[in-house]
């Protein structure tokens, strides 16, 4: 799975490095930095998921890394909205790809042991942009939540 989002990415990112806004690696930092905030307690069980799903999904080095982070960082601080990067994400992913991004989103909400509303409602947000129906959302969220023995169903 994470092989199949890393050579998807990869092929698609420009070479000459213009518009960091069109570089999906940097779209998707920026998407996971956006869930991780939305409950506004940025933990670091949630940073290190981001982190280590960036790395593994992207082979990074920790250089690439560190430049990814906070370039992503940077842009979910100065957008207006997420249609930007989810513009990018619905572009240069296949639905099978785009699921993976939702299960990744998931892996970063659940990272802290908790879903606060504002997480759920940013996964919902993003899932839509992105073309993923309710159904997938759901069955992804229930899926991450067991995986981590999380009762979401209270």
């Amino acid at each position: 799975m994470l092989e199949r989002l890393f050579s998807l990415f990869t092929e698609s990112s420009r070479a000459d490095g213009t518009g960091a806004g069109d570089d999906p690696k940097i779209a998707a930092a920026a998407l996971l930095f956006h869930v991780m905030d939305a409950d506004g307690e940025r933990r670091e069980e949630e940073r290190a998921q981001l982190t280590r799903s960036l790395a593994e999904t992207y082979g990074l080095s920790d250089e690439e890394l560190d430049r990814v982070l906070k370039a992503g960082e940077a842009a979910d601080r100065e957008a207006v909205d997420l249609y930007a990067f989810t513009s990018v994400i619905k572009r240069e992913l296949d639905e099978q790809g785009r699921l993976d991004f939702i299960r990744i989103m998931w892996d970063v909400v659940f990272a802290d042991g908790y879903m606060h509303e504002l997480e759920d409602n940013t996964v919902w947000r993003v899932a839509e942009l992105i073309g993923i129906s309710n159904r997938d959302r759901i069955l992804l969220r229930q899926d991450v939540a067991g995986q981590r023995g999380i009762d979401i169903t209270g």
